[in-house]
């Protein structure tokens, strides 16, 4: 029996297709099951105004596409009795996006996981805290110790983009510019000199040629001097803070539409990877 030159090369063509395939679907199965580097909880609340809210959606659909093309793991839960030992083992890292634990239960948990050498992301509203407020000031640890702010002191107005400033050089840090511009957010002041806390690293501020910064309409929602911290870690803990999370809305045109996103500003972006590259390979204590 002859086989011809044509059904040869014909046979070692199929030959060399399914063994291709057969390295693909290998290589994706390998790919797939993968074990993550680490994996990261983000808890939020999504329920009180829409800038909040609008940035909750965004960072839970853009923290996933992070997670796979860094390969970690992003998982998130608006359910925050999940802030227990038993659950909080599973991950590396906790990020707040937009409130705080209520419950005594709840920060207990979390103050022993960070105590233990856990790592922690807030942003914007997670560190907001004022007596006479929905938030007072009712869990000493978190604002004075571990955040180091103490009480929400004031805010600019309209959510305006800043000019920040690379402080100290961290991990955080790494390859940012000595400054870049912002995404707009509405910027916090507090009532602690985070400068005068010897466990306070400061690692962004604004920079002076963002002033005037905010448009009003009120006079007290402009500023136009002073010294503002928007980005810090403590050095007690593997925690970072970050005053980011207030997406632009349309309240004025009571459409209540998304004007701005927090996570299309590239360089801002590329420090919150820094910043989960940075907790979720670090060893625990």
């Amino acid at each position: 029996m002859t086989i011809s030159n044509q059904n040869l090369q014909t046979t070692i063509k199929r030959i060399i297709f399914i063994f291709m395939l057969a390295i693909s679907f290998f290589g994706f199965s390998q790919n797939k099951n993968e074990k993550p580097k680490f994996k990261v909880i983000a808890f939020y609340t999504a329920k009180n105004d829409q800038a909040h809210i609008s940035f909750v959606h965004e960072a839970n659909k853009w923290f996933p596409k992070l997670a796979e093309e860094n390969h970690f793991q992003y998982d998130s839960t608006s359910n925050w009795d999940n802030l227990n030992a038993k659950f909080l083992a599973q991950y590396k890292v906790v990020l707040f996006l937009d409130t705080r634990p209520e419950k005594k239960e709840q920060r207990e948990a979390f103050q022993k996981y960070m105590e233990n050498g856990g790592g922690f992301i807030g942003f914007h509203f997670a560190a907001f805290a004022l007596n006479n407020s929905s938030y007072n000031q009712d869990w000493n640890w978190y604002h004075n110790t571990f955040l180091g702010s103490g009480e929400y002191g004031s805010n600019t107005w309209r959510p305006t983009s800043a000019v920040l400033r690379v402080e100290n050089q961290h991990p955080v840090t790494k390859n940012l510019p000595k400054t870049f511009s912002s995404a707009p957010n509405e910027w916090y002041r507090w009532s602690n000199d985070l400068t005068k806390n010897p466990d306070i690293e400061i690692l962004l501020a604004i920079d002076e040629s963002s002033f005037p910064l905010g448009t009003g309409p009120k006079q007290h929602e402009i500023w136009h001097s002073g010294y503002y911290p928007v980005v810090w870690a403590n050095k007690k803990y593997k925690m970072l803070y970050v005053n980011m999370g207030h997406n632009d809305i349309d309240y004025e045109g009571k459409t209540n539409k998304t004007l701005s996103y927090t996570f299309e500003n590239k360089t801002q972006s590329q420090m919150i990877l820094n910043a989960l590259l940075w907790l979720g390979n670090s060893k625990k204590q």
